[in-house]
């Protein structure tokens, strides 16, 4: 009987090819990178008004906040009322607009004291968030 010999200088080696695999990866990475809404949050917590003409404003690329105790917050960051314009100017392209976000509880002064920085500094699109009111 004849054993064979199996040779570890026969040649050939055996390797385990990772290509097909990375290559699923990558096309899974970039499915969920597609996918994914993002969202733009304001950093704190709002209770929006209500009104039965409010629209949906996609576009919209910087997110003030005002909080019921008068705080201004800009992409999650607290600013000072009087600063709100030199801090949403660098944040701003040519195409995006600025949302206001305006606690119930808000004054109507700072509300208005914000738009008006927003307009010294060059921002020509501001909207309101608000609540849609149920038919």
């Amino acid at each position: 009987m004849r054993r064979r010999r199996l040779s570890a200088d026969s040649g050939e080696t055996s390797e385990v090819n990772l290509t097909p695999m990375l290559d699923v990866v990558f096309i899974m990475l970039i499915f969920f990178i597609v996918t994914t809404s993002f969202v733009k949050e304001s950093g704190v917590e709002i209770e929006r008004p209500q009104s039965s003409a409010a629209t949906p404003r996609p576009e919209a690329q910087v997110m003030v906040a005002l909080t019921a105790e008068g705080a201004v917050w800009v992409d999650g960051a607290p600013v000072d009322a009087h600063r709100v314009g030199e801090a949403v100017a660098p944040l701003m392209s040519e195409q995006g607009g600025v949302v206001i976000q305006a606690d119930r509880a808000s004054t109507t002064g700072l509300l208005v004291e914000v738009m008006d920085r927003l307009r010294e500094a060059g921002v020509e699109q501001i909207a309101v968030a608000a609540s849609r009111e149920g038919p």
